[in-house]
C-alpha cells in the first residue's frame, strides 16, 4: 500500500517516514504508532482507553493522561497552529480521530 495523506500530513509505513508538506517530522514510536492507527481509520473515533491497548499492548488502566501526552506532542510537531488542531480532533468525552482531508 502507498503512503497514508490527510492534509499536508503524510505516512509512508514501509519507510517509516512521516512528513508535512513534504518535509520529514521525527516522531517516537508511540507517536508514530498512534498517528499510524488514527490514519488507517480517518474520521473514527478511538477512545484513550482503544488507542492505549493497540498502541502499547497493554490493558489501559489510568492511561488517559499518558495518551494526551503523546496526543499533544503529536499535534506540535505535525499541526500548523496545535492549540486549535485541523487534523488530529478530539471528540469530547469519546476519544480522538483524524479529520478525513
Amino acid at each position: 500500500p502507498g503512503p497514508l495523506t490527510v492534509g499536508p500530513i503524510s505516512l509512508d509505513d514501509s519507510a517509516k517516514q512521516v512528513t508535512v508538506d513534504g518535509e520529514p517530522v521525527a516522531l517516537t514510536p508511540i507517536e508514530y504508532n498512534i498517528l499510524l492507527l488514527l490514519m488507517r481509520h480517518p474520521g473514527r473515533v478511538f477512545s484513550t482507553s482503544q488507542i492505549y491497548e493497540r498502541v502499547w499492548n497493554d490493558p489501559s488502566l489510568g492511561s488517559e493522561n499518558t495518551v494526551a501526552v503523546h496526543i499533544r506532542h503529536l499535534r506540535e510537531k505535525l499541526e500548523i497552529d496545535p492549540a486549535n488542531p485541523r487534523y488530529i480532533k478530539v471528540v469530547w468525552g469519546l476519544g480522538y480521530k483524524m479529520e478525513k482531508a
